[in-house]
């Protein structure tokens, strides 16, 4: 794989003993590649990403991975909040929601997949840590989106994308249980028995990324089903 380097001065170092086992997905949600290449690497904004791909596949190398690159600012996932800490962020050129969203073209798709196998020969990245912005933020992000295709990465071996034909086992029958089962994925979802603002942002991440054809936050027998059976393959 061909790196071109644009070295971003947005990063600084790990934490002592800080084990790099997360992997980060975005989208860059502007204009032009060369916009969000301009942002990543600006002073003034003081955010960056590890890795930037363009649409047409070619890949720039912003932050070193064994620096601490800020890409996922207030998050959380599995009881950890410092996400950026343990964690790889790789940014998709893609206009986002608010200038066009449209789906991430083949090329991108497979320079993210060789990425992604590189990546994970270097660190000991769980399928379950695979994610995208929208999961370790749901009140704030959007980001890849429900047209990023988390099945494709699946069947090569990097993130989750479970059998949602087989029957799921204890489904959700109701707001608190979903909240709970929420919880047991990863997610930080209040524990207030009832489908508050905040839990149906979070039901919209878990949408965007497991069930992607409705993205509206409501706890319909379909996204329960699916919350139960990843729950249960997180559980595995």
């Amino acid at each position: 794989m061909h790196l071109r380097d644009r070295p971003s001065p947005n990063h600084d170092a790990r934490p002592a003993g800080a084990v790099i086992d997360m992997l980060i997905l975005h989208y860059t949600g502007m204009t032009s590649a060369e916009a969000a290449l301009e942002r990543l690497t600006s002073p003034e904004a003081k955010v960056s990403a590890h890795y930037l791909i363009e649409e047409d596949g070619r890949v720039w190398r912003l932050v070193a991975e064994e620096r601490r690159a800020w890409h996922a600012g207030v998050s959380f996932w599995a009881g950890r909040r410092d996400i950026n800490a343990h964690s790889i962020g790789i940014e998709l050129v893609n206009p986002g929601h608010e200038w066009g969203y449209h789906a991430f073209p083949v090329a991108q798709m497979a320079a993210l997949e060789a990425l992604a196998q590189d990546i994970m020969t270097r660190h000991p990245i769980r399928r379950e840590f695979v994610l995208g912005h929208s999961d370790v933020a749901p009140q704030r992000k959007e980001d890849p989106g429900e047209l990023f295709d988390w099945a494709w990465l699946a069947r090569a071996g990097i993130g989750l994308w479970p059998d949602f034909a087989t029957p799921p086992r204890d489904i959700p029958h109701d707001a608190p249980a979903a909240q709970r089962r929420l919880a047991e994925i990863g997610y930080e979802v209040p524990q207030t028995g009832a489908l508050d603002e905040a839990t149906r942002a979070v039901v919209s991440a878990f949408q965007r990324h497991f069930r992607p054809t409705r993205c509206d936050g409501t706890l319909d027998l379909e996204t329960r089903a699916r919350i139960a059976v990843v729950a249960g393959v997180a559980e595995d």
